[in-house]
């Protein structure tokens, strides 16, 4: 079949971004029209869209002319030079951060951490949920809880989350009515404040916002939780334990918004008798981003675990006491997509399940990689989460007879 060939220049189209981005071209759209039996583009809206939601033809927008793609572009560089940075001195849970180049190199642009492929295929899915695993095991120390979720959207709406948590728990554990109100502690940062009330209206929940020597009297008015900033968003540390012991003798949960990097140094909300701890991973060295959203971290206590929201990571071990599959499986091809090492398909003495049964996450399969001696020695200890995980019966699928 014989066809004109495009010249080159005509291949490259520099200049006109819509010829190609938008589609048919001239001769394509008659053909089109006249397969609808059509006469213009005008008749087709005509018959598709009703009159009540189109423009009127005699009040038009006033948009500019169109503009090339070269002159689009130079028009935005123009306008990003117009930008002025300054020092940010918000505070109130954000803060200017510096991530070490040595994290970004070797953890966000590791290629063990992540592929191209989709998250449902075990390439990604490894390297994601050890970093989830090791997220949560992190939390769980610096808040001196037992168990820790994989992330939330953030901190304004995990202290929500932990209101309706302490909701649904309050009539089960504590015995508390649940038209009691949750109080807050003026103290708290007032967009976590804000996203509290928007969630509490629809759910008929009362917001008692006061101070807490002064206003939070369980025995005057019911309340169900209480929620605390530590430290608080004007700076200051105080002892929670007083006001944590009142709250827990009236029957109510008390959730800590804290700071997570303040609590390498301060004392753990867990070692203060919190039930919920809440708050922010963005001092951890991610940037502003205008204001986020950062992720959240959201820890509780393990007798609550059924009622945490959200999702968490957990390997429960083996019956013969090992590691689990899922946290040792490997791709099943020549080579290892995270080191490029030739890989086995060799299970380890100490699994308890066969390759088949050990994943398949998406379309491809993985197979469990022996041990490097081999041998029916114990293998290494598990994180911290991983005890919990398999404590609380977490969501990993287990074999049969094998120990949770």
């Amino acid at each position: 079949m014989n066809r004109e060939r495009a010249s080159l220049a005509e291949l490259e189209r520099r200049e006109e971004f819509s010829d190609r981005h938008l589609g048919p071209s001239p001769d394509e759209q008659v053909k089109m029209l006249a397969e609808l039996g059509l006469a213009s583009f005008d008749q087709l809206l005509d018959q598709t869209v009703p009159a009540a939601i189109r423009l009127d033809p005699d009040r038009p927008l006033g948009l500019p002319a169109g503009m090339t793609e070269p002159a689009a572009s130079a028009r935005l560089r123009e306008l990003a030079t117009r930008n002025q940075v300054f020092t940010s001195l918000i505070g109130l849970g954000y803060h200017g951060t510096i991530t070490p180049p040595v994290i970004q190199r070797n953890v966000l642009e590791d290629p063990a951490w992540y592929t191209a492929y989709t998250p449902y295929q075990p390439e990604i899915a490894q390297g994601r949920l050890e970093a989830l695993l090791n997220f949560q095991t992190m939390v769980a120390d610096l808040t001196g809880m037992e168990l820790a979720n994989a992330s939330l959207l953030d901190e304004g709406s995990a202290a929500a989350e932990a209101m309706a948590m302490s909701r649904r728990l309050a009539g089960r554990e504590r015995k508390v009515e649940r038209e009691g109100a949750f109080f807050v502690d003026a103290d708290c940062h007032p967009q976590t404040i804000a996203v509290l009330r928007a969630r509490a209206e629809p759910l008929g929940v009362p917001v008692v916002v006061g101070d807490l020597e002064a206003d939070l009297d369980p025995n005057a008015r019911p309340v169900f939780g209480v929620l605390l900033q530590y430290p608080g968003s004007g700076g200051a540390v105080r002892d929670l334990r007083p006001v944590i012991e009142r709250a827990h003798a009236a029957g109510a949960l008390v959730t800590v918004a804290a700071d997570l990097l303040a609590l390498v140094l301060l004392a753990p909300p867990g070692k203060l008798g919190a039930d919920v701890v809440v708050g922010s991973s963005q001092r951890f060295g991610v940037p502003m981003w205008f204001g986020g959203p950062h992720a959240a971290y959201m820890a509780t206590r393990e007798a609550y675990a059924r009622s945490l929201p959200g999702g968490w990571s957990g390997c429960p071990p083996t019956r013969r006491g090992g590691p689990p599959c899922g946290w040792r499986c490997r791709p099943a091809s020549s080579t290892s997509a995270a080191s490029g090492r030739p890989a086995t398909s060799a299970p380890p003495r100490y699994c308890s399940r066969s390759s088949r049964a050990c994943t398949r996450s998406g379309t491809a399969r993985t197979v469990c990689v022996r041990s490097p001696s081999g041998s029916t020695a114990s293998p290494p200890s598990l994180p911290r989460a991983c005890a919990r995980a398999s404590a609380t019966r977490s969501r990993w699928r287990t074999a049969p007879g094998s120990t949770r």
